[in-house]
């Protein structure tokens, strides 16, 4: 189950260049709303409301700030739009610390990288090992739709990341941000032509960092999320997971809270 916290609809997901229409590719944003609920987005493109709140900027922004605030006072910390204690924020970084790439997750090369790949566009916030490189040019075809090469070269492969202004929950990541990491990866792989195994999700409101690697079932959620956002042509079904209705800015008008007696029999 989803935090509220992690709702697309105003979790900041979305960034300008996200929603730049781009030939027949889907917004990565579009993607991790439609992930949450088919039904939300398809309200959100109606109205066509896929901009962040003003808050999301100010949370976003701890992801580039990892050194300076792990030597924060605690009055400094309570002055950030932290999620945890100010204690917990600095234990927290600590542990960010022993990571092998941590001094590329505080300082990455490459920031608010645009993604062009063959499905989908838009923003990974940090791309890591990939130096000051930039994407291949436009009409390239990725590594994953060459035939006879996987677009391997001696070089370790680059790493995007998605930063995240909700909460984490306790192991993973949530389904909005797993398609949406895997999107990036993707689209990386695709302007790199070579394999992207693996994104990673940041939460810096915790101070949490989450690896998203390729597996079957990653890329199975991407690509059913994929196939919801092509294929839909009316207002979808509603979903059964009604917690996350709570936190919709839609709630009152979408009808989930409004189902008939045999529906919630199972009989409609």
């Amino acid at each position: 189950m989803e935090s509220p916290a992690e709702r697309p609809a105003r979790s900041g997901d979305a960034s300008p260049a996200d929603s730049t229409v781009t030939s027949d590719t889907i917004p990565i944003s579009h993607l991790a709303r439609a992930a949450y609920c088919p039904r939300q987005y398809y309200y959100a493109e109606r109205d066509g409301d896929h901009g962040p709140p003003r808050d999301v900027a100010a949370v976003r922004d701890l992801a580039f700030e990892y050194e300076a605030n792990r030597t924060a006072t605690d009055e400094e910390l309570r002055r950030l739009p932290i999620a945890v204690s100010p204690g917990r924020y600095r234990s927290n970084l600590a542990s960010l610390a022993e990571r092998d790439d941590y001094d590329r997750l505080a300082a990455p090369a490459v920031r608010e990288a645009f993604l062009r790949g063959r499905d989908c566009h838009g923003v990974a916030h940090k791309v890591l090992g990939l130096g000051g490189e930039t994407g291949r040019a436009d009409g390239h075809r990725g590594a994953e739709e060459r035939n006879g090469s996987d677009g391997r070269d001696d070089a370790a492969p680059p790493t995007p990341t998605v930063v995240s202004p909700g909460d984490p929950p306790p192991q993973g990541v949530w389904e909005p941000q797993r398609v949406r990491a895997v999107a990036v990866a993707k689209a990386l792989a695709w302007e790199r032509e070579r394999e992207i195994p693996r994104a990673l999700v940041e939460y810096p409101a915790h101070g949490v960092v989450r690896s998203v690697r390729l597996t079957t079932r990653n890329r199975g959620a991407y690509r059913r999320t994929l196939w919801t956002v092509r294929s839909m042509r009316g207002v979808p079904s509603r979903i059964r997971e009604e917690s996350k209705c709570d936190a919709c800015d839609y709630r009152t008008t979408c009808g989930t809270k409004t189902r008939s007696l045999k529906t919630l029999l199972g009989l409609g």
